[in-house]
């Protein structure tokens, strides 16, 4: 019977022992899995901040000197169209100037 008593607490001690290791083991996955969807969103979420933050004024700024650009050489073409028709009419004016 004495047998029977220590094998019974034995086995007591391994199932509480067991069920501490388990509890262990679920508590360490969650905070893993906690952490690795910090770590994922932060290498997601910090390039977007990094643009949005440093990036996009700096873009805005260039995207807004081309168009000026763009909208100057478009001044510039009408301008010197305009110049050269100003030059024909004033050739058939004077015909003999050519």
């Amino acid at each position: 019977m004495d047998t029977e008593h220590d094998q019974q607490q034995e086995i007591y001690r391994l199932v509480k022992e067991n069920n501490r290791m388990l509890h262990s083991m679920r508590r360490n996955a969650l905070w893993g899995g906690i952490f690795k969807f910090i770590f994922w969103a932060i290498i997601f979420i910090a390039p977007l901040w990094f643009y949005m933050t440093y990036l996009a004024p700096v873009v805005q700024d260039m995207v807004k000197t081309v168009q000026q650009v763009q909208g100057t050489s478009a001044k510039a073409q009408a301008q010197f169209g305009s110049f050269q028709e100003m030059l024909k009419q004033l050739q058939q004016k004077f015909p003999s100037a050519q």
